[in-house]
Protein backbone atom coordinates (compact mmCIF):
# COMPACT_ATOMS: atom_id res chain seq x y z
CA UNK A 1 0.00 0.00 0.00
CA UNK A 2 1.29 3.45 -0.91
CA UNK A 3 2.27 5.53 2.10
CA UNK A 4 -0.18 8.29 1.14
CA UNK A 5 -3.06 5.79 1.09
CA UNK A 6 -2.87 5.37 4.85
CA UNK A 7 -5.99 6.58 6.75
CA UNK A 8 -4.35 9.61 8.39
CA UNK A 9 -3.39 10.97 4.97
CA UNK A 10 -6.91 10.53 3.59
CA UNK A 11 -9.26 11.59 6.39
CA UNK A 12 -9.07 14.73 8.55
CA UNK A 13 -10.50 13.03 11.66
CA UNK A 14 -8.03 10.15 11.36
CA UNK A 15 -5.24 12.68 10.85
CA UNK A 16 -6.17 14.48 14.07
CA UNK A 17 -6.28 11.22 16.05
CA UNK A 18 -2.94 10.13 14.60
CA UNK A 19 -1.30 13.48 15.40
CA UNK A 20 -2.65 13.42 18.96
CA UNK A 21 -1.11 9.97 19.47
CA UNK A 22 2.22 11.18 18.07
CA UNK A 23 2.45 14.47 20.01
CA UNK A 24 0.68 13.38 23.18
CA UNK A 25 1.90 9.85 24.00
CA UNK A 26 1.33 10.49 27.73
CA UNK A 27 -1.96 12.33 27.42
CA UNK A 28 -3.13 15.68 26.07
CA UNK A 29 -0.86 18.66 26.81
CA UNK A 30 -2.42 22.07 27.35
CA UNK A 31 -0.56 24.61 25.16
CA UNK A 32 -1.66 27.42 27.48
CA UNK A 33 -0.35 26.21 30.86
CA UNK A 34 1.60 23.06 29.98
CA UNK A 35 -0.42 20.65 32.15
CA UNK A 36 -0.19 17.05 30.96
CA UNK A 37 -3.15 14.69 31.15
CA UNK A 38 -6.42 14.89 33.03
CA UNK A 39 -8.08 17.11 30.43
CA UNK A 40 -11.44 16.24 28.88
CA UNK A 41 -12.87 16.54 25.42
CA UNK A 42 -15.80 18.84 24.64
CA UNK A 43 -18.49 17.02 22.73
CA UNK A 44 -21.79 17.90 21.14
CA UNK A 45 -22.96 19.88 18.14
CA UNK A 46 -21.67 23.14 19.59
CA UNK A 47 -18.05 21.96 19.61
CA UNK A 48 -15.79 21.02 16.74
CA UNK A 49 -14.13 17.59 16.80
CA UNK A 50 -10.91 17.34 18.78
CA UNK A 51 -11.63 20.25 21.13
CA UNK A 52 -10.27 19.86 24.67
CA UNK A 53 -10.79 21.73 27.95
CA UNK A 54 -7.84 22.12 30.32
CA UNK A 55 -8.59 20.90 33.83
CA UNK A 56 -6.34 23.57 35.37
CA UNK A 57 -6.45 26.85 33.43
CA UNK A 58 -9.90 26.09 31.90
CA UNK A 59 -8.75 27.13 28.43
CA UNK A 60 -9.88 25.29 25.31
CA UNK A 61 -7.41 23.84 22.84
CA UNK A 62 -6.83 21.32 20.05
CA UNK A 63 -3.72 19.41 19.02
CA UNK A 64 -2.87 22.10 16.44
CA UNK A 65 -2.90 25.08 18.84
CA UNK A 66 0.59 26.50 19.18
CA UNK A 67 1.89 24.61 16.13
CA UNK A 68 2.66 25.53 12.52
CA UNK A 69 -0.82 24.18 11.65
CA UNK A 70 -2.72 26.57 13.93
CA UNK A 71 -5.71 28.41 12.39
CA UNK A 72 -5.11 26.93 8.96
CA UNK A 73 -8.14 26.30 6.77
CA UNK A 74 -6.33 23.46 5.00
CA UNK A 75 -7.53 20.06 6.19
CA UNK A 76 -5.15 18.35 8.58
CA UNK A 77 -4.74 15.26 6.40
CA UNK A 78 -3.63 17.51 3.53
CA UNK A 79 -1.09 19.09 5.86
CA UNK A 80 0.26 15.64 6.72
CA UNK A 81 0.53 14.81 3.02
CA UNK A 82 2.56 17.98 2.44
CA UNK A 83 4.92 17.20 5.34
CA UNK A 84 5.45 13.67 4.04
CA UNK A 85 6.16 14.86 0.50
CA UNK A 86 8.76 17.42 1.64
CA UNK A 87 10.34 14.88 3.98
CA UNK A 88 10.56 12.13 1.34
CA UNK A 89 11.76 14.29 -1.58
CA UNK A 90 15.55 14.10 -1.42
CA UNK A 91 16.13 17.34 -3.31
CA UNK A 92 12.96 19.12 -2.12
CA UNK A 93 9.64 19.81 -3.83
CA UNK A 94 8.76 23.12 -5.44
CA UNK A 95 5.59 24.93 -4.38
CA UNK A 96 4.25 24.54 -7.94
CA UNK A 97 4.70 20.77 -7.73
CA UNK A 98 3.22 20.67 -4.24
CA UNK A 99 0.10 22.63 -5.21
CA UNK A 100 -0.54 20.31 -8.17
CA UNK A 101 0.02 17.19 -6.06
CA UNK A 102 -2.13 17.98 -3.02
CA UNK A 103 -4.75 20.12 -4.78
CA UNK A 104 -4.31 23.55 -3.16
CA UNK A 105 -3.53 26.92 -4.74
CA UNK A 106 0.08 27.89 -5.45
CA UNK A 107 -0.09 30.65 -2.82
CA UNK A 108 -1.32 28.18 -0.22
CA UNK A 109 1.35 25.63 -1.17
CA UNK A 110 4.08 28.28 -0.89
CA UNK A 111 2.98 29.29 2.59
CA UNK A 112 2.56 25.66 3.68
CA UNK A 113 6.10 24.93 2.50
CA UNK A 114 7.51 27.74 4.63
CA UNK A 115 5.54 26.61 7.67
CA UNK A 116 6.94 23.11 7.25
CA UNK A 117 10.47 24.48 6.89
CA UNK A 118 9.90 26.29 10.18
CA UNK A 119 9.12 22.89 11.71
CA UNK A 120 12.36 21.50 10.25
CA UNK A 121 14.37 24.07 12.20
CA UNK A 122 15.87 22.81 15.45
CA UNK A 123 14.82 25.53 17.85
CA UNK A 124 17.12 24.76 20.80
CA UNK A 125 20.16 22.91 19.49
CA UNK A 126 22.88 21.62 21.75
CA UNK A 127 26.52 21.40 20.68
CA UNK A 128 27.53 19.04 17.88
CA UNK A 129 30.15 16.36 18.37
CA UNK A 130 31.72 15.77 21.75
CA UNK A 131 33.43 12.71 23.17
CA UNK A 132 36.13 12.77 20.52
CA UNK A 133 33.64 12.42 17.64
CA UNK A 134 34.18 14.11 14.29
CA UNK A 135 32.56 17.25 12.87
CA UNK A 136 33.43 18.60 9.43
CA UNK A 137 33.20 22.31 8.61
CA UNK A 138 33.11 23.72 5.11
CA UNK A 139 31.53 26.54 3.14
CA UNK A 140 29.85 26.89 -0.21
CA UNK A 141 28.43 29.71 -2.30
CA UNK A 142 25.01 30.10 -3.88
CA UNK A 143 23.81 32.61 -6.44
CA UNK A 144 25.29 34.71 -9.25
CA UNK A 145 28.91 35.80 -9.14
CA UNK A 146 29.40 38.98 -11.16
CA UNK A 147 32.50 40.19 -13.00
CA UNK A 148 34.70 39.19 -15.92
CA UNK A 149 36.86 36.91 -13.75
CA UNK A 150 34.43 35.80 -11.06
CA UNK A 151 35.71 34.14 -7.93
CA UNK A 152 33.70 31.88 -5.63
CA UNK A 153 32.51 33.90 -2.69
CA UNK A 154 32.28 37.19 -4.58
CA UNK A 155 30.11 39.99 -3.24
CA UNK A 156 27.02 38.82 -5.13
CA UNK A 157 27.26 35.19 -3.99
CA UNK A 158 25.52 34.05 -0.81
CA UNK A 159 27.80 32.30 1.66
CA UNK A 160 26.71 29.15 3.49
CA UNK A 161 28.75 27.60 6.29
CA UNK A 162 27.88 23.99 7.16
CA UNK A 163 28.84 21.88 10.15
CA UNK A 164 28.37 18.17 9.49
CA UNK A 165 28.66 15.62 12.27
CA UNK A 166 29.63 12.23 10.88
CA UNK A 167 27.39 10.53 13.42
CA UNK A 168 24.43 12.88 13.53
CA UNK A 169 23.21 16.38 12.90
CA UNK A 170 24.02 18.79 10.07
CA UNK A 171 23.75 22.51 10.84
CA UNK A 172 24.18 25.30 8.27
CA UNK A 173 24.29 29.09 8.43
CA UNK A 174 23.75 31.77 5.80
CA UNK A 175 26.45 34.29 6.68
CA UNK A 176 27.54 37.63 5.27
CA UNK A 177 31.24 36.83 4.89
CA UNK A 178 33.54 33.84 5.34
CA UNK A 179 36.36 35.02 7.58
CA UNK A 180 37.98 33.75 10.76
CA UNK A 181 36.21 36.55 12.62
CA UNK A 182 32.74 35.51 11.41
CA UNK A 183 33.07 31.72 11.58
CA UNK A 184 34.90 31.36 14.92
CA UNK A 185 31.86 32.32 17.09
CA UNK A 186 29.68 29.94 15.05
CA UNK A 187 32.12 27.05 15.47
CA UNK A 188 32.57 27.69 19.19
CA UNK A 189 28.84 28.12 19.75
CA UNK A 190 27.79 24.97 17.91
CA UNK A 191 30.58 22.41 18.39
CA UNK A 192 31.63 20.82 21.68
CA UNK A 193 35.24 21.52 22.62
CA UNK A 194 36.16 17.82 22.93
CA UNK A 195 35.49 17.29 19.21
CA UNK A 196 37.76 16.52 16.29
CA UNK A 197 37.20 19.29 13.73
CA UNK A 198 38.19 18.53 10.14
CA UNK A 199 38.30 21.23 7.45
CA UNK A 200 40.16 22.18 4.30
CA UNK A 201 43.20 24.45 4.55
CA UNK A 202 41.48 27.76 3.68
CA UNK A 203 42.99 30.77 5.42
CA UNK A 204 40.03 31.36 7.75
CA UNK A 205 40.44 27.86 9.20
CA UNK A 206 44.20 28.29 9.57
CA UNK A 207 43.55 31.35 11.72
CA UNK A 208 41.29 29.57 14.23
CA UNK A 209 42.68 29.97 17.75
CA UNK A 210 44.79 26.97 18.79
CA UNK A 211 43.21 24.67 21.34
CA UNK A 212 39.66 25.60 20.34
CA UNK A 213 38.88 21.90 19.78
CA UNK A 214 40.40 18.57 20.78
CA UNK A 215 41.94 18.24 17.32
CA UNK A 216 41.85 20.35 14.16
CA UNK A 217 42.86 18.41 11.05
CA UNK A 218 43.10 20.00 7.61
CA UNK A 219 43.49 18.68 4.05
CA UNK A 220 45.08 20.77 1.31
CA UNK A 221 42.77 20.76 -1.70
CA UNK A 222 45.11 23.02 -3.67
CA UNK A 223 47.67 20.21 -3.64
CA UNK A 224 45.04 17.62 -4.62
CA UNK A 225 44.88 16.23 -1.09
CA UNK A 226 41.29 15.20 -0.34
CA UNK A 227 41.73 12.67 2.46
CA UNK A 228 44.45 11.68 4.92
CA UNK A 229 43.13 8.80 6.92
CA UNK A 230 40.10 10.02 8.86
CA UNK A 231 40.94 13.65 8.08
CA UNK A 232 38.72 14.93 5.25
CA UNK A 233 35.69 17.11 4.56
CA UNK A 234 34.11 14.78 2.00
CA UNK A 235 30.88 14.34 3.98
CA UNK A 236 30.30 18.09 3.89
CA UNK A 237 31.19 18.17 0.18
CA UNK A 238 28.62 15.44 -0.46
CA UNK A 239 26.02 17.47 1.43
CA UNK A 240 26.79 20.53 -0.68
CA UNK A 241 26.27 18.51 -3.85
CA UNK A 242 22.78 17.59 -2.69
CA UNK A 243 22.05 21.14 -1.49
CA UNK A 244 23.11 22.69 -4.81
CA UNK A 245 21.07 20.21 -6.88
CA UNK A 246 18.04 21.13 -4.81
CA UNK A 247 18.53 24.89 -4.84
CA UNK A 248 19.38 25.12 -8.54
CA UNK A 249 17.41 22.17 -9.92
CA UNK A 250 14.24 22.00 -7.81
CA UNK A 251 13.77 25.50 -6.42
CA UNK A 252 15.74 27.25 -9.20
CA UNK A 253 15.71 30.66 -7.53
CA UNK A 254 15.87 31.30 -3.80
CA UNK A 255 16.02 34.88 -2.56
CA UNK A 256 18.46 35.93 0.13
CA UNK A 257 15.53 36.67 2.47
CA UNK A 258 14.41 33.03 2.46
CA UNK A 259 17.71 31.20 1.91
CA UNK A 260 18.19 30.21 5.56
CA UNK A 261 14.83 28.43 5.64
CA UNK A 262 15.67 26.41 2.54
CA UNK A 263 19.03 25.51 4.05
CA UNK A 264 17.23 24.40 7.24
CA UNK A 265 15.12 22.09 5.07
CA UNK A 266 18.16 20.37 3.56
CA UNK A 267 19.87 20.22 6.96
CA UNK A 268 16.90 18.38 8.42
CA UNK A 269 16.69 15.78 5.65
CA UNK A 270 20.47 15.20 5.64
CA UNK A 271 20.49 14.81 9.42
CA UNK A 272 17.64 12.28 9.18
CA UNK A 273 18.91 10.44 6.10
CA UNK A 274 18.76 6.77 5.16
CA UNK A 275 22.44 6.21 5.96
CA UNK A 276 21.62 7.28 9.52
CA UNK A 277 18.91 4.60 9.65
CA UNK A 278 15.93 6.93 9.11
CA UNK A 279 13.26 6.12 6.51
CA UNK A 280 10.64 8.46 5.01
CA UNK A 281 7.97 7.69 7.60
CA UNK A 282 10.37 8.13 10.52
CA UNK A 283 11.65 11.39 9.01
CA UNK A 284 8.06 12.65 8.76
CA UNK A 285 7.39 11.71 12.39
CA UNK A 286 10.56 13.55 13.44
CA UNK A 287 9.43 16.70 11.60
CA UNK A 288 5.96 16.59 13.13
CA UNK A 289 7.42 16.28 16.64
CA UNK A 290 9.01 19.70 16.03
CA UNK A 291 5.86 21.59 14.99
CA UNK A 292 5.01 22.85 18.49
CA UNK A 293 5.85 26.43 19.45
CA UNK A 294 6.61 27.47 15.88
CA UNK A 295 3.48 29.17 14.63
CA UNK A 296 4.22 31.19 11.50
CA UNK A 297 2.08 33.96 9.97
CA UNK A 298 2.39 35.59 6.54
CA UNK A 299 3.94 38.68 8.12
CA UNK A 300 6.65 36.61 9.82
CA UNK A 301 7.61 34.50 6.80
CA UNK A 302 10.31 36.91 5.65
CA UNK A 303 10.97 38.56 9.01
CA UNK A 304 12.82 35.66 10.57
CA UNK A 305 14.80 34.93 7.43
CA UNK A 306 15.97 38.53 7.19
CA UNK A 307 16.99 38.46 10.83
CA UNK A 308 19.18 35.40 10.25
CA UNK A 309 20.57 36.39 6.83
Amino acid sequence: MSALNQPHFQDAAKAREWLEALLWPNGAICPHCGTVGGHYTLQGKGHRPGLWMCKDCREQFTVTVGTVFERSKVKLNIWLQAVYLLCSSKKGMSSHQLHRTIGVTYKTAWFMSHRIREAFRNGSPGPLGGGGSIVEADETFYGRIKGRNPKPGGDSAHKILSLVSRTGETRSFHIANVTAKTITPILRGNIAQDTKLFTDSAGHYRRLPKGTFKKHGMVNHKQKEYARGEVHSNTAEGYFGLLKRGLYGTYQHVSEAHLQRYVDEFDFRFTNRVSQGVNDAERTDAALRQITGKRLTYRRVSARSQDQA
